[in-house]
């Protein structure tokens, strides 16, 4: 299921090390900065908190618009783990963060990108 049991996440994430993996492993696709607009994915600017599938001007596969996630702590780090497996059949092709402590860093790191 897409719901884990709302806990802290696991290990404690690093905005620091996380803009570092962001640039690395999320950069290509996506910008996090208020003006960073759309790219291959959507702007990840005020991601925390969000619908899945809400981003004006971008063009989303239908399994995105009608995932109804809301990108909390929880939804984020179980689908940083493996995209595919969360939301199928969407534009994401990043194969996911194997490590926890990758995640919670990103995380920590998009909390921050934010109005």
């Amino acid at each position: 299921s897409h719901y884990r049991n709302k806990m802290p996440l696991p290990v404690e994430g690093d905005v620091a090390k996380g803009e570092k993996t962001f640039k690395m492993k999320c950069a290509q696709c996506h910008t996090a900065d208020k003006e960073g607009g759309n790219k291959q994915g959507p702007t990840l600017w005020n991601i925390y908190g969000r619908k899945s599938g809400q981003v004006e001007g971008y063009s989303y596969t239908t399994a995105n618009k009608a995932a109804g996630v809301t990108w909390d702590e929880d939804a984020l780090f179980e689908y940083l783990l493996n995209p595919k497996k969360y939301i199928p059949k969407t534009k994401m092709t990043f194969p996911g963060f194997k490590s926890e402590q990758d995640r919670a860093d990103v995380i920590a790191f998009l909390k921050t990108c934010k109005d």
